[in-house]
């Protein structure tokens, strides 16, 4: 590895990063992250924080699981690679395969369809749900329905039925046929609804409006977040996704759970499907699998999904879509020792105690700093502080004011993450209840310091 003069000297002047302008990057190069223990990353300065955005929603069990460590390094010596195209495949996928069939069970997810990520799992998930009504001969079943807000990745596919016009204007035209309903969203919605309850009523009567004059029979799939991350930790009243879910099978429409970042323990279940009793038509899936250790990402199927394409015709129900890191056989070997730490250390069961910890921390927080216009959270360990810089009015802060803080909340021992105008937060699920105090107490820093 070169020293730290050369890193300095090269950081962003070769490389170009997700997520930013790379003239701004080059002049304003990012920090360098060096090392990580438990919850605890290290830059190149020597400065230590509390990781509170978990690397990227992902680094579930934290970055000291020695477990997964070994187990990355015991494939690499006995199969470091091979193809899981049709004629092979590797002892590890076909365990990890099990493993989440047993896993999911009660979401009714009965198969695998092995990726290198989220993005590539939703594109997966899209695909098959094209060729599921082919195969059953609804070949006009070709549009898909998503939530404003909502996040899939970057893929055309996913980037399609994403809500968020940051990550689609530049990339536009893209995939036809992809229609986005209102989020149920109360601080901000078209229907100046408050009530979540009433909201989540009025954003179903829009998705059966929306079914109707589009016509059923040309919809293939709805895809939504069990709670949305990116887009601001929208977290639903607690009937929205089962009216999501009434809604698809009324109508014969697939639903597509994005569990990228619910998925293994982040919400205090398995699943954040399960959180709300609903068992989608599909799952996808990525992150929390193998808490970052390796890229490797499912796209899983229920059993009635399942068994119309194994049953269906070799032509029209034959798979024709794949990466070559599908079912890699390292990425399968870390997750299925990332999922038995995860159960043994009862992750999902930290976090919820330190999800309400951190909630009800930001919300003392916001009777405190007059530019903190909404808190969202309570639900495991996603939580956001929306910022403002007009209660009366909730005109977004300025982009320099959430910058400023996000700075001084680092120095003051927390990474944060920064998306539009909130502050996201979803840090390791073996966080302590110390280290959340630590993150509340940047926060707190950041925020008095810049007129909050």
């Amino acid at each position: 590895m070169k020293d730290d003069n050369f890193l300095n000297a090269h950081n962003a002047r070769h490389m170009w990063h997700p997520m930013g302008h790379p003239g701004a990057l080059q002049e304003k190069p990012p920090r360098v992250i060096k090392s990580a223990d438990g919850s605890t990353i290290t830059d190149l300065n020597g400065h230590s924080v509390v990781d509170g955005v978990g690397g990227l929603w992902c680094v579930n069990v934290g970055y000291s699981c020695q477990p997964i460590k070994d187990a990355i390094a015991a494939q690499v010596q006995e199969l470091p690679y091979y193809s899981a195209f049709a004629g092979t495949t590797n002892a590890p996928a076909i365990e990890l395969s099990y493993e989440l069939r047993e896993m999911f069970a009660s979401d009714g997810m009965g198969r695998a369809f092995f990726t290198s990520g989220g993005s590539d799992a939703v594109e997966t998930a899209l695909r098959l749900a094209r060729q599921y009504h082919k195969v059953r001969g609804d070949h006009g079943r070709t549009k898909f329905l998503s939530l404003k807000k909502g996040y899939h990745g970057t893929h055309f596919g996913g980037a399609s039925v994403n809500g968020n016009n940051r990550f689609r204007i530049n990339y536009e035209p893209l995939l036809p046929g992809c229609f986005h309903l209102p989020s149920p969203y109360p601080y901000r919605n078209p229907f100046g609804e408050t009530d979540p309850a009433r909201l989540a009523q009025l954003c179903a009567a829009a998705m059966v409006d929306e079914i109707e004059f589009q016509g059923a029979d040309t919809i293939a799939a709805f895809i939504m977040e069990p709670i949305q991350g990116a887009g601001g930790v929208i977290v639903p009243h607690e009937s929205f996704m089962g009216l999501m879910r009434e809604i698809c099978s009324r109508y014969g429409i697939l639903m597509i759970a994005d569990e990228v970042i619910t998925g293994f323990g982040r919400t205090g279940d398995w699943s954040g499907s399960r959180h709300w009793g609903v068992q989608p038509d599909m799952m996808t899936m990525a992150k929390g699998i193998t808490s970052g250790y390796f890229p490797f990402g499912a796209c899983m199927v229920s059993d009635a999904v399942a068994e119309v394409f194994e049953q269906g015709d070799a032509t029209d129900a034959s798979i024709f879509h794949g990466y070559t890191y599908s079912a890699h056989p390292v990425g399968a070997a870390a997750a299925l020792a990332c999922i038995r730490e995860s159960q043994r250390m009862a992750i999902n069961e930290n976090a919820a105690p330190r999800g309400t910890q951190l909630f009800e921390g930001l919300k003392a927080l916001k009777d405190k700093h007059e530019m903190i216009g909404d808190v969202r959270g309570g639900h495991g360990l996603m939580a956001a502080v929306e910022l403002v810089s007009d209660r009366d009015t909730k005109a977004p802060a300025a982009p320099e004011t959430l910058t400023a803080v996000f700075n001084t909340a680092y120095e003051a021992g927390a990474m944060v993450r920064i998306g539009g105008n909130n502050l996201l937060m979803s840090p390791p699920l073996v966080i302590t209840e110390q280290e959340i105090t630590i993150i509340l107490s940047a926060l707190d820093e950041g925020l008095s310091a810049h007129g909050g």
